[in-house]
């Protein structure tokens, strides 16, 4: 179970340090103000060296990140010893004092229809003649408008 919590944290802080190196880094467009003097010649990492530094970094977090996901999945799939083949609901146990109903408990009334509720004949078959022997014909289609 510690590892698992160790996982997490790494990766939670992998996570974020992606998020804030991707925020750091420039775009493609930005390299355009550096052409008319602005901006790289100051820079932390020096004229060139922010992109390949940040990018690397980048790189190396999603790796971790990435690791720490198929360690997570594979805790995840192999813990608690349950059937195998049965997916995440093969490990569910429900209590027996819980158990799902089976039927109406013995002590339940009957519920009866109100008495102005039409029923059905004891058959349950419907009357021959309510039933017609072939379909109505079929109307015909209105005539399209003349322009």
């Amino acid at each position: 179970m510690i590892w698992f919590n160790l996982i997490i944290v790494v990766q939670v802080i992998s996570a974020l340090s992606i998020i804030g190196l991707v925020l750091m880094q420039h775009g493609k467009g930005a390299d355009m103000g550096a052409a008319f003097g602005s901006g790289a010649s100051g820079s932390l990492f020096g004229a060139s060296g922010s992109s390949n530094f940040l990018s690397k970094s980048t790189a190396v977090a999603a790796a971790i990140f990435f690791g720490s996901t198929l360690a997570l999945a594979y805790i995840g799939n192999s813990g608690s010893g349950g059937e195998s083949g049965g997916g995440v609901m093969g490990r569910v146990t429900v209590p027996s004092s819980q158990a799902p109903a089976t039927g109406i408990p013995g002590g339940a009334p009957a519920q009866t229809a109100p008495a102005d509720v039409p029923t059905l004949p004891a058959n349950n078959a419907a009357p021959a003649e309510a039933i017609p022997a072939t379909p109505a014909p079929a109307a015909p289609a209105p005539a399209a408008p003349a322009k």
